[in-house]
């Protein structure tokens, strides 16, 4: 079967390189509390033995941000290479300010918009993130989900969809919602001096039919790298 690749930029994640004609990565993550060091470094020297292109670790709080650095020491020293990927949802802006040291060995930051807050205070918060980003010269996975989708936009597009006089489903304003968010997130990302070779799109619910159809309709939208996420 001939598969025919979408063009897009090609984001580089240390030493992996992701997007384009560059073959699709694996990419993992671990189930251990972060801030237990030796359990996340014996879990991503599983994974990374075992394939794994790129591990994504969860950072939800100060404990787990502040073990990052000793993680990827201790995984060089031991001549694990693979780039680790942090995962930031509610608080990724004061950790990524807090930890310095952290953001610069993550090799990628996962965002989602949906868990950075409301409003200006959303907007703000989601600026820090990509300032550093830009700063330390990360790539981005802007990763909307489901369950977290921004509710004033899913909230626009169903007043819209109620006045019309063929109103759609629900299921589909929700898959257009779920690529309104991701694009919308992109072009913020870039109108912060981003650039399209650092951010990669994700979009994830909980139906496989519903997350291919929305996968569908980004990849004829956009150009941006995808991730899959199952």
């Amino acid at each position: 079967i001939e598969i025919k690749r979408r063009h897009t930029p090609t984001a580089t994640i240390d030493s992996v390189k992701m997007g384009s004609n560059h073959p699709v990565i694996v990419q993992s993550m671990t189930n251990t509390p972060t801030a237990n060091i030796e359990a996340t470094v014996a879990q991503i020297t599983d994974l990374a033995n075992a394939g794994s292109e790129l591990v994504r670790v969860t950072v939800n709080d100060f404990d787990a941000m502040a073990a990052i650095p000793d993680i990827c020491n201790r995984l060089e020293k031991n001549g694990i290479i693979v780039p680790i990927v942090g995962d930031f949802h509610f608080n990724g802006h004061i950790l990524l300010e807090k930890y310095p040291e952290a953001a610069k060995k993550l090799a990628k930051y996962r965002i989602n918009p949906g868990n950075v807050g409301k409003g200006d205070k959303h907007d703000s918060n989601f600026s820090t993130m990509i300032d550093i980003a830009n700063q330390y010269k990360k790539p981005v996975r802007i990763g909307v989900n489901g369950g977290s989708l921004d509710q004033e936009l899913f909230t626009e597009l169903m007043d819209i969809n109620a006045a019309l006089s063929e109103p759609a489903s629900f299921k589909e304003v929700l898959c257009e919602a779920m690529v309104q968010s991701a694009l919308q997130s992109a072009d913020a990302a870039q109108s912060l001096g981003m650039s399209k070779e650092q951010i990669i799109l994700s979009v994830k619910m909980s139906e496989l039919q519903d997350m291919v159809q929305v996968y569908q309709r980004l990849a004829q939208r956009c150009d941006y790298i995808l991730h899959l996420g199952l």
